[in-house]
C-alpha cells in the first residue's frame, strides 16, 4: 500500500464557501462521511480546510497564489486505485469549479 495526498483546490476558502443553513452544512459534512467510509481502513488522516497560506522562497514569503481548501491521507494499492476514490468525491461538487490533485509519497532515501 502506498499513501496519497489529496490536495482540495477551491475558488473559495473553505470558511466563505461554508453553507449558512445548519441543515445544509449537516448534509455537505454527511456526503465527506460516507466518502471517509468507502476509504474505510486507507484513511490515514482525514485532514482539515486550510486557509491563509503563505508562499516561502529564498527571497522571503508572499501570499500563496494557490487555492488550497484542504487536505487528506490516504493509503490506497496503487495511483489507479486513489483516482477511483476521488471520483465521485464530494469536494468535485462544491460550486465554482473544485478539483483535486492527487500525489503519491515517495520514500526518503536513507528513511
Amino acid at each position: 500500500m502506498s499513501k496519497f495526498l489529496f490536495i482540495y483546490h477551491a475558488p473559495t476558502t473553505p470558511a466563505e464557501a461554508a453553507p449558512a443553513d445548519p441543515a445544509e452544512m449537516e448534509a455537505v459534512m454527511g456526503q465527506w462521511m460516507e466518502w471517509a467510509g468507502r476509504v474505510g481502513d486507507g484513511m490515514v488522516d482525514f485532514g482539515t480546510p486550510l486557509a491563509g497560506g503563505v508562499q516561502v522562497t529564498p527571497a522571503g514569503t508572499s501570499p500563496s497564489t494557490r487555492e488550497v481548501a484542504g487536505y487528506s491521507i490516504i493509503e490506497a494499492a496503487d495511483m489507479d486505485a486513489a483516482l477511483a476514490l476521488a471520483q465521485g468525491h464530494p469536494h468535485l461538487n462544491m460550486p465554482g469549479g473544485c478539483t483535486i490533485e492527487v500525489h503519491e509519497a515517495q520514500p526518503v532515501p536513507g528513511m
